[in-house]
């Protein structure tokens, strides 16, 4: 018989840690509470669901790009970048299912508490489990002027149409903003609404979808910048000027982002528009997220080798990203080669000649390349 565990994490990290223990069809078979002194029996064959401080952690329903999971989440948090309170490195982000709408659940955390969490879990012997936020433990109502709301501890879960948020009991008001908040107050729907949740986790924080190791955060960030943008992505090409609030710095670097354009693409018309022809190019092709992500990886695997450098890139409409990159060691091309790998992507080598002190190597970047 399949057997899932559901445990409450308390806001006091001192307090012992509620739990239900169900059977497939979410009949409660045991409750009880666990803690450093009682901790769960080891060994056991149970899925674990775990409900963390929903106050944590933010939450949103956004539209991603396509492309795989690691790019997604990095476009995630890019259009989460004015909300986040932490730098965006430091985050965690799980992904729910894509809704009707083409929508997906969006949830970050910070790395640091999402380690409190687990190292308070394996004090009470549990370990990988399922985590999710108390503010999706309530259920949305169909209509877009009604909340539902649920008591964790000092704050509230608050859910509605595109919301879920834990607050203050003295916020729920100024959230509601004239909606009407139904209460789950009473013993069983309180229990319902957790069984539920156990049955069937909207998302997982602490799953499979994890943060890039140290080292790969900002090459993740700067990847997001890529899917959110659909540009050139690299320290030499910017194309967030116009976003700037001082006119002549946005056109200083509106200038420096043409002009490498030109460079990346020596091939371009003079009376072109060099970044709307740029977007042009890299959006020829369709691997997953376009060829302006294929272009993101490659940048940020010649980051990450000293010396290595871009000399050409063009847009190949089958393969994705054809390129000439130039270093100073053999070994510095499988060092880019694993970079490409390590986000998803495969790099061919077409031909390689020594210049001087220099190697250049001519590759393709893609999915399939």
């Amino acid at each position: 018989m399949s057997r899932s565990r559901l445990v409450l994490i308390p806001a006091d990290g001192s307090d012992p840690a509620p739990f239900l223990m169900l059977d497939a069809d979410g009949r409660v078979l045991e409750r009880g509470h666990l803690s450093p002194e009682a901790p769960a029996l080891p060994g056991a064959r149970v899925r674990t669901v775990v409900v963390v401080p929903g106050a944590d952690v933010l939450i949103r329903w956004l539209t991603l790009p396509a492309g795989r999971p690691v790019q997604q989440r990095a476009a995630a948090l890019w259009a989460l970048r004015d909300d986040l309170a932490v730098d965006p490195a430091g985050m965690r982000v799980a992904l729910g299912p894509v809704e009707a709408d083409g929508s997906r659940l969006v949830a970050a955390v910070d790395d640091a508490r999402l380690g409190e969490w687990t190292g308070r879990l394996a004090s009470l012997g549990v370990e990988g489990a399922t985590l999710v936020p108390d503010c999706l433990v309530p259920d949305a109502p169909e209509e877009a002027d009604r909340l539902r709301s649920l008591v964790f501890g000092p704050a509230v879960a608050v859910r509605g149409q595109g919301l879920a948020v834990s607050v203050q009991p003295d916020l729920v008001p100024v959230i509601a903003a004239g909606r009407t908040v139904e209460p789950i107050d009473s013993e069983a729907a309180v229990e319902a609404r957790l069984i539920a949740t156990a049955l069937a986790p909207p998302v997982d924080l602490g799953g499979s979808e994890r943060r890039a190791p140290v080292g790969e955060g900002w090459k993740a960030w700067r990847l997001a910048g890529a899917l959110a943008l659909a540009l050139l992505v690299s320290p030499l090409v910017l194309t967030a000027a116009a976003a700037t609030r001082d006119d002549l710095a946005a056109s200083r670097l509106r200038d420096d982002a043409e002009a490498r354009a030109r460079v990346l693409f020596p091939d371009m018309a003079t009376d072109a528009d060099p970044l709307a022809e740029a977007e042009r190019r890299l959006a020829l092709t369709s691997p997953p997220g376009g060829v302006a992500v294929v272009a993101a990886v490659l940048f940020q695997a010649l980051e990450g080798v000293p010396g290595a450098e871009l000399d050409s890139l063009t847009a190949d409409p089958v393969s994705g990203v054809r390129a000439t990159v130039s270093y100073t060691a053999f070994q510095d091309l499988e060092a880019i080669r694993s970079g490409v790998e390590a986000l998803g992507l495969r790099m061919v080598e077409e031909a390689t000649l020594e210049e001087g002190d220099r190697i250049a190597s001519d590759i393709i970047v893609g999915v399939g390349a």
